[in-house]
């Protein structure tokens, strides 16, 4: 039932690679991730039709973000017993149903219940992700593999963003979610057709995670993503009003932006994976400085629209390069336990995004949105510097 097969010839381990399957994963990467930074492109029209304040709306992305750090282990514990492949498509049902409720959404607690539902949703696949594509492709393909599912993610940072605020300005902002429902559909029947059954091979406890997170390089590459990835969230989840209030963008100029920061994202990606196999320690830390960077000249010189038009688009590239960078860090560093190792990366990611969609709001209300920047520029240069100085560590994990 699969698209692609390709047979391995790798001693102990002659099992034909599902690319069909793999192709279905990165679907619905891109499906969950486009439907939970839409909020970051459509919070202006969003709070205006609900009648609350944009940092208030900001908090839809919070919401998601709590959920899922929480949701992911408890769903890797908790179906454990449970084949993979049903618990993949309950998950891809929880993605339409999350986006239909907030596409007819009539209050901001309505939109949050449906981001509730969404975080469920994202928590239980980023978990799982790993694990999966370990089981659809032979050992020496798992790089192959894994690029695959994470070219989701950047086509969903090239789409989600520009996409929201056009759909936003021409349609209004609940087609964007009812377009990221039938991106779902196409997911679910996607994914129905080529995964596989997968059985459940052992149960991951909670005690599996707790003995991942010991390990010292674990921890290191969990410690960075929370700063950089806090930080970053921080700014980018009220880019919008940034781009609106600081260099003055009308929706046409702000969904170009956004479309830059996207491509961006997408090539640094391809960048960031590029290096780590070389050296982790230089991918990542190349990415958080980039962060660093960007977010520092939008905080000081944003006003000038070229600046700040430049700056974003660079923004995008540097932290494109980080989720691919840490991931390939962290499989090294706890490649044998895949769920366990799953599961705890996903809550720091979840954690950090709350976080900074918090502190980014609290930064907003009190400074506006110049002022949020300054937080991320800090936040990334803590994590690049945790990664310079912990350099003997990185180095016995590549």
């Amino acid at each position: 039932m699969d698209f692609v097969s390709t047979p391995s010839h790798t001693s102990g381990d002659e099992r034909a690679a599902r690319w069909g399957a793999v192709l279905s994963l990165s679907l619905g990467v891109f499906g969950l991730v486009t439907a939970e930074f839409l909020p970051a492109s459509l919070l202006t029209p969003m709070s205006a039709d609900l009648g609350v304040s944009i940092g208030a709306a900001g908090q839809s992305v919070t919401t998601t973000a709590v959920v899922g750090a929480f949701a992911g282990p408890a769903i890797v514990i908790g179906t454990g017993r449970f084949d993979r492949r049903t618990v993949l498509l309950a998950l891809t049902g929880l993605l339409v149903i999350s986006s239909l409720i907030a596409g007819f959404a009539s209050s901001l607690f309505v939109l949050l219940v449906a981001r509730v539902l969404l975080g469920i949703a994202l928590g239980g696949f980023w978990a799982m992700s790993l694990a999966l594509a370990m089981r659809l492709v032979p050992d020496r393909l798992m790089p192959r593999a894994m690029a695959i599912v994470m070219s989701g993610v950047s086509l969903a940072t090239v789409c989600a963003a520009p996409l929201g605020a056009w759909i936003g300005a021409t349609l209004g902002w609940r087609y964007a979610f009812l377009l990221a429902a039938a991106v779902g559909v196409v997911t679910f029947i996607a994914q129905l057709l080529t995964v596989p059954p997968l059985p459940p091979k052992g149960t991951t406890s909670l005690g599996t995670i707790l003995r991942v997170i010991k390990r010292p390089a674990v921890r290191l590459g969990l410690a960075t993503i929370l700063l950089v990835v806090t930080g970053h969230f921080a700014g980018f989840t009220y880019i919008r009003p940034y781009l609106e209030l600081v260099p003055h963008f009308g929706v046409e100029m702000i969904t170009a932006i956004l479309l830059a920061f996207g491509i961006g994202g997408f090539f640094g990606n391809i960048a960031g994976g590029f290096i780590a196999e070389r050296s982790t320690r230089l991918s990542i830390t190349l990415a958080a400085s980039g962060v660093a960077v960007t977010a520092l000249i939008l905080a000081l010189f944003g006003v000038s629209p070229v600046i700040a038009a430049v700056a974003t688009a660079a923004w995008g590239f540097a932290f494109g390069a980080l989720p691919v960078s840490v991931q390939s860090f962290i499989s090294r560093a706890a490649g044998d336990e895949a769920e366990g190792a799953g599961a705890a990366t996903l809550t720091t990611f979840q954690i950090a995004i709350s976080t900074g969609a918090i502190l980014g709001g609290l930064i907003v209300e009190l400074q506006g949105p110049a002022g949020v920047f300054l937080f991320s520029a800090l936040a990334a240069l803590l994590g690049a510097s945790l990664v310079t100085v912990s350099r003997k560590m990185l180095v016995q994990v590549g």
